[in-house]
């Protein structure tokens, strides 16, 4: 499993996978390619070194974290996953979880004391895998649940 920074030249690898991940939860996510592209290069723009790719001879995940973000709902800056898929092929192996972990620790060393993230109201299984992770459900808005993680130092 080879993990490096995002660079623009992975953006059409970004949207496939985007596409593919998002199957059956498109409520929740961009649905034409431009709008995927245009959120890949805003990711790479708010913070490109938190902004990771996976690769095991194709790209397989993509973790984007913000250490820059504030959060209104949390009124500091905070690192922020704003986003996290792994290929559907690839899942249950460790890939998510080593992604997360890295998020957590590019935030700590940006002495951030506060991880957040949004999830999908509905998906269960992605709001299980963050408390495995150790983040807890802070609160609702509309399709959205706040989940924060207080990092220790």
């Amino acid at each position: 499993m080879n993990i490096r920074k995002v660079v623009l030249s992975d953006i059409e690898s970004f949207v496939d996978l985007y596409v593919l991940s998002y199957k059956g939860l498109e409520e929740y996510a961009y649905t034409q390619r431009k709008d995927i592209e245009d959120y890949f290069k805003w990711l790479l723009k708010r913070d490109s070194e938190g902004f990771l790719i996976v690769e095991m001879n194709e790209p397989v995940a993509f973790v984007a974290c913000d250490a820059n973000w504030f959060s209104g709902v949390d009124g500091e800056i905070v690192g922020e996953i704003h986003e996290l898929f792994v290929h559907p092929n690839y899942r249950r192996r460790g890939i998510g979880s080593t992604l997360v972990e890295k998020a957590v620790d590019y935030a700590r060393r940006r002495n951030r004391r506060t991880m957040g993230l949004w999830v999908g109201v509905k998906n269960l299984s992605a709001k299980e895998f963050y408390r495995e992770m150790g983040f807890i459900e802070r609160l609702s808005l509309g399709k959205w649940t706040r989940m924060i993680k207080i990092l220790e130092n």
